[in-house]
């Protein structure tokens, strides 16, 4: 395991991905291939760890012996699944009722939007989970719009779980192959990643623009309206 901490240290020396990689590569030697399911199931709740650094070093431990492929695959694939499941209960206990109530006391937000949003996820859930648990940002976020939509609990699992399986094997096994080079693929993960950041963020623009041109259009009709009837 000591050649294990030395490919994730060197590989991006300083960097706080290096010492993400240097913390999981710890948990892993402690507990074995559980201490990979732990680091995935923070990688769920917490979006900011990207499983792009973690499921390669399950593979590298892999690829030394450590715990066999299979393990690494499984255990990895384990953890997301539970993370998920924790963000979907938790969008249970929100619930579509409550999240409105929310959103009418939220800026450009009304309630009416988490109704349409709930309908949209009873249309498209399913493909929405599955592929969502193959793009970064969206395969946390996308448990909690199942839960309040109130997806089947066994269909949330077994979708949660072919999508993560299909992703986790990907990036393990490229740190199985990869070995030491196993950062090569966070170069390309990371380009992924900004794309879809700035998608979101120019959707989130969109939002707010269109948001408030309808605002100041009602405001518009709104005094049009009291100055005719004044006259």
């Amino acid at each position: 395991m000591t050649a294990l901490i030395h490919a994730a240290s060197t590989s991006d020396q300083g960097s706080w991905l290096s010492t993400l990689a240097d913390w999981v590569v710890s948990l892993m030697e402690l507990i074995g291939p559980p201490g990979a399911a732990i680091a995935v199931g923070l990688d769920n709740l917490f979006p900011p760890i990207p499983s792009e650094v973690v499921l390669p070093m399950a593979g590298l431990a892999a690829s030394r012996g450590s715990f066999t492929l299979f393990e690494a695959i499984a255990w990895t694939t384990f953890g997301s699944v539970f993370g998920a499941y924790i963000l979907y209960g938790l969008g249970r206990w929100l619930g579509a009722e409550r999240l409105a109530r929310i959103a009418d006391k939220l800026p450009l937000v009304k309630g009416e939007d988490v109704e349409q949003s709930v309908a949209w996820f009873e249309r498209h859930g399913a493909a929405a989970v599955f592929f969502g648990r193959m793009v970064p940002l969206f395969r946390s976020l996308i448990s909690i719009p199942a839960g309040v939509a109130k997806m089947h609990w066994w269909k949330f699992g077994l979708l949660t779980t072919a999508g993560s399986l299909i992703w986790n094997s990907i990036f393990v096994l490229a740190g199985f192959f990869l070995g030491e080079n196993w950062h090569i693929v966070e170069q390309y993960a990371e380009i992924f990643q900004t794309i879809v950041i700035v998608a979101v963020v120019l959707a989130v623009a969109w939002f707010v623009i269109v948001r408030v041109r309808a605002i100041l259009a009602d405001r518009g009709t709104d005094q049009a309206s009291e100055g005719s009837g004044s006259a």
